[in-house]
């Protein structure tokens, strides 16, 4: 027990210095940083809001927004389901939930019911079925109503988050914002926060986007200034500001859907030198998109972005790469956020903020400087009770627990976590419960001495008794701990971190190096009694 061979004496101090290197860099100015590899400048401990200063932003789904796409859908499809199946109509009305089909033949009221049930999604079930339709199809008199059921409103509620949740989080790591916190808060709400963030303004652009893009052809015929549009088209407003027309009568039909895209990058036209972004189809959207072409040229050829145009050429020749190029009034700016819109894909339904804060660099420096002080403090109390209580022993365990602190940091640098105060008052914990360790270890080799051990004896009986001890308690905390970064979210994960760092990291400071530095001191000075 008291033997320490060298090579285990060398692997224990390149540990201590390996955690001091990589600690290193949290400590470093910038201009000391940009001249060192990047492998080893990264890594760094991430400010969380709280430390660093951000933003803070809580979004709303529209949720009726979603309904009402699936609505206009719906009526769309039962245009063509009614028709294939030689059901006559009247009219076919919108509502909140669903749609209304006016028959002219009351009679065919079951043929229609029967037509539009087909236009049903199942929801839930598995490979072998079981699922429900998300439509309730009744008929009443000369009317059939199809309705979205409360179990497909839930559905979709869920996803729309789930899917918005993601997108949110495509986008922001296109902005390159290190470690934000993106999750989702009741029933149709969506937490982020941003540390560092410079340009709170440019994300909330970005957010608030739901760059839903089509690709449709402008009907040459009709007068956009006439004020109503003609069957099958709508006006829409155009984007270009004073260099183009002020609308357009766009057909209603989607050629080529955006979510086809498979990239998109903000560049420049070599013979303009005007800012535009170049997109890319997959296999679908490139055939789509030649066909069209190869079927339009001489018409103008819409880029719809949020029932905006954006941009509408007219087709010189067909394009059958399956590449495109969006022109405009684009700054830099413009065309690379247009970019990362793309690229991240369209929201379900727009965001909006309803919560924003905003927490200033200088309230993050107090913060910091704050839960240093509340670190120091507490470590200068604790030495001061372990070195009073325990003497020279004592002063082995304050070392080990700086050691412990440094090695804490180094764990996280090297993932690269997030630290907020949370995570500071975890560390400040994690202090507290290191060195647990020592004072069982340093009260098992008093009450040995006690009993008339020697010196040896006394040390090695300390240490093998309290261990068991001390690793079921450590393995208790750790328990915890894991439970709470399971559950928790956001700083309650980051204190979870530090404290199950710190507690398993003591583990080796308190049994180890404290050892190891007791057991150097017994041999080169060979006491008569012992210091505690």
């Amino acid at each position: 027990m008291l033997y320490f061979p060298r090579w285990k004496i060398f692997l224990i101090v390149a540990i201590c210095v390996l955690g001091t290197i990589l600690t290193l860099p949290n400590f470093l100015s910038r201009e000391t940083l940009s001249a060192l590899p990047n492998w080893y400048a990264h890594n760094r401990v991430n400010l969380g809001l709280d430390l660093r200063g951000g933003s803070h932003l809580l979004l709303e789904v529209d949720m009726g927004a979603v309904i009402r796409d699936r609505v206009e859908g719906l009526v769309d499809s039962a245009r063509t389901q009614l028709r294939n199946d030689n059901v006559g109509y009247t009219a076919i009305n919108p509502g909140d939930r669903g749609i209304t089909v006016q028959l002219r033949d009351p009679a065919q009221a079951d043929t229609a019911v029967r037509s539009l049930r087909q236009l049903a999604n199942t929801i839930g079930g598995g490979p072998l079925g079981g699922g429900q339709p998300d439509l309730e199809v009744t008929a009443s008199g000369g009317s059939v109503t199809a309705r979205l059921s409360e179990i497909a409103l839930r559905e979709r509620a869920t996803q729309a988050i789930e899917q918005s949740i993601e997108i949110v989080r495509r986008r922001i790591d296109e902005t390159g914002v290190n470690e934000p916190t993106i999750a989702r808060q009741g029933a149709d709400r969506i937490l982020v926060q941003l540390p560092g963030v410079e340009d709170p303004d440019r994300v909330k652009r970005l957010l608030g986007t739901t760059a839903k893009m089509t690709f449709r052809l402008v009907d040459v015929n009709a007068d956009p200034s006439a004020g109503r549009a003609p069957p099958g088209t709508d006006i829409l407003p155009s984007a270009e500001g004073g260099r183009a027309q002020s609308a357009y009568v766009i057909r209603k039909k989607v050629e080529v859907d955006g979510a086809n895209l498979t990239n998109a990058t903000a560049g420049s036209n070599p013979q303009t030198g005007e800012w535009v972004v170049n997109f890319e189809f997959d296999s679908i959207g490139a055939r789509r998109f030649a066909d069209v072409t190869r079927a339009n040229v001489g018409r103008p050829f819409a880029i719809v972005l949020d029932n905006k145009v954006i941009s509408a050429p007219v087709i010189r020749e067909p394009i059958t790469g399956g590449r495109g190029q969006i022109s405009g009034s684009f700054t830099a700016a413009d065309a690379n956020d247009l970019a990362v819109l793309l690229r991240a894909g369209a929201l379900p339904a727009p965001l909006k903020v309803i919560e924003e804060r905003t927490v200033g660099p200088d309230l993050g420096a107090d913060s910091i400087r704050a839960g240093l002080m509340a670190v120091g403090i507490g470590f200068v109390l604790v030495c001061t009770y372990m070195i009073a209580a325990y003497g020279l022993f004592g002063a082995f365990a304050c070392f080990a627990l700086l050691v412990n602190t440094v090695l804490t940091l180094a764990a996280l640098s090297l993932l690269q976590a997030t630290l907020t105060l949370p995570g500071i008052a975890g560390i400040l914990l994690s202090l507290g419960l290191a060195v647990d360790a020592n004072i069982l270890i340093n009260e098992r080799v008093r009450e040995e001495t006690k009993k008339g051990r020697g010196v040896f004896g006394s040390v090695e009986a300390g240490f093998s008794r309290a261990y068991s001890t001390i690793v079921d308690a450590n393995l208790t905390t750790a328990i915890k701990m894991a439970i709470l970064f399971v559950l928790g979210t956001g700083a309650i994960k980051g204190f979870a971190v530090t404290i199950t760092f710190g507690i398993l990291i003591s583990l080796f400071t308190a049994t180890v190096l404290v050892r190891l530095m007791m057991v150097s001191w017994l041999r080169k000075t060979r006491p008569a009694a012992l210091p505690v």
